[in-house]
This record gives structure tokens, C-alpha cells and sequence, in this order.
């Protein structure tokens, strides 16, 4: 991840857990993410890293559903803000924090899914990011990641709509350059024997205002691949 990047999450940390703060989109849309991942793999008893996990919201929801998280962020400020509330969680739950990068994770092909969640987004090499994902997925094992698709009703919706019409996000949260498209992240996947499984939209109803799954990836997409099986 971009280190103005880093930077610009790590001031928001205090208030990551508010679900009516400036979190409060990710708020609404992780139950989607986590949905989707436990219906496509279920979760329980399964090893998974969490890459760029924030203040662990999405690391935390699939803990509950019996997963064995292992959750990492460049930002000790976030990793601080994640591990006080799981100190607070009112059962005890098979999920550790790190302060560390991909790159930085030595253990090669020992995860049974890798979650890469509003990353790809916010790195000027998201090739790299899904090569390390793939290095520390098992053979056979799941990457489950989630994006802004680079079109122009994605400008629209991610970066005029939410940063600056509705206020969801603060301004400058997003650059429209590192959106990726589906089929530049289908390529980045195949290029490690990765293949895309199934893929979502998340799309905004205004009229509910409410996010929901839909068959639409022109702005919010979740994306499955496998890694090829060891030969």
C-alpha cells in the first residue's frame, strides 16, 4: 500500500468502530463481503489471512463464524484501534493482529483463503498484491477480493456521489487510477495459476438506501479465484 495511503487511514482510526462515522459505508457493506465468502467457502475451521485489514471489522465478523484469522495492516495505529476491540469481544476468538505488509509474511502456501478487502484500490501495484496473495495461499486454497471497477459510472458513484455530494467518505479517499477493472485482476490472477470463480457487484439502492449483491460490477465488485491444485 501507498504510504500516503497508510497515512490517510491511520488518522481515521479512532473511529473505524462507529458505525455512523466515517466507516460507516464499509459498516454497511460488510455484511455483503462476508456473506458472499461464507456461502462460496464456508468459513468454519479454515485458515485465513486477512491482507490490509484495517481495524479489523471484516477480520472480526468471520472469526465469529469460525474461521482462524490471522489479520495484518501496515498501520500499528489501526492494528492498535483492532486488537483493543477484540479485547472487548464477549467471547474469546481465534483471530491475531499483525503489524505487517504482504511482502512481509513468510509463510508461503499456508493459508486456505486469502482476503485482499478495499486494497487493491489504494496500492500503485496491485500485480504485486495479488502475486503475494497467491504465495501465501495453499494450493487449492481460496483469494477473495473486493475493488472499485475503473469505469466511469464508478467515478461517478465512489468519488462524486460518496466523497462529495453525500459525504460519505472523506474527500480524496479515492483515486480514480488505481481502480482495476475485472479483467485486469483476472489477469494478475492467472499470471500465478489463479482462476476467477465468481464474481458480485455491490450496488446502492437509493430509493431503500441500502446495499445489496447484484449481478452489476461497474462500480463495487467481489471477486473468488482459485489457486491451481499442487500437481
Amino acid at each position: 500500500m501507498l504510504s500516503t495511503e497508510i497515512e490517510k487511514f491511520s488518522r481515521l482510526a479512532a473511529n473505524w468502530w462507529q458505525p455512523t462515522g466515517e466507516m460507516a459505508p464499509l459498516h454497511r457493506i460488510n455484511p455483503l463481503r462476508v456473506l458472499f465468502l461464507d456461502t462460496s467457502v464456508p468459513l468454519v475451521g479454515k485458515r485465513v489471512l486477512d491482507l490490509g485489514c484495517g481495524g479489523g471489522l471484516f477480520a472480526e465478523s468471520i472469526a465469529e463464524l469460525g474461521a482462524r484469522v490471522t489479520a495484518i495492516d501496515p498501520s500499528a495505529e489501526l492494528i492498535a484501534v483492532a486488537k483493543q476491540h477484540l479485547a472487548q469481544h464477549a467471547r474469546k476468538l481465534d483471530l491475531v493482529y499483525q503489524v505487517a505488509t504482504a511482502a512481509q509474511t513468510k509463510e508461503a502456501e499456508s493459508y486456505d483463503i486469502v482476503t485482499c478487502l478495499e486494497v487493491l484500490e489504494h496500492t500503485d501495484d496491485p500485480a504485486e498484491l495479488v502475486s503475494q496473495c497467491a504465495r501465501l495461499l495453499k494450493p487449492g486454497g481460496w483469494g477473495y477480493f473486493s475493488t472499485i471497477n475503473r469505469t466511469p459510472a464508478a467515478f461517478g458513484q465512489a468519488i462524486v456521489l460518496a466523497e462529495y455530494v453525500l459525504r460519505w467518505l472523506p474527500r480524496r479517499t479515492h483515486a480514480y487510477r488505481h481502480f482495476v477493472k475485472p479483467a485486469e485482476l483476472a489477469s494478475y490472477l492467472a499470471a500465478h495459476r489463479m482462476e476467477m470463480k465468481d464474481m458480485k457487484g455491490i450496488t446502492y439502492d437509493s430509493l431503500r438506501r441500502a446495499f445489496y449483491l447484484s449481478a452489476r460490477v461497474d462500480v463495487n465488485y467481489l471477486l473468488l479465484a482459485r489457486k491451481a491444485a499442487a500437481s
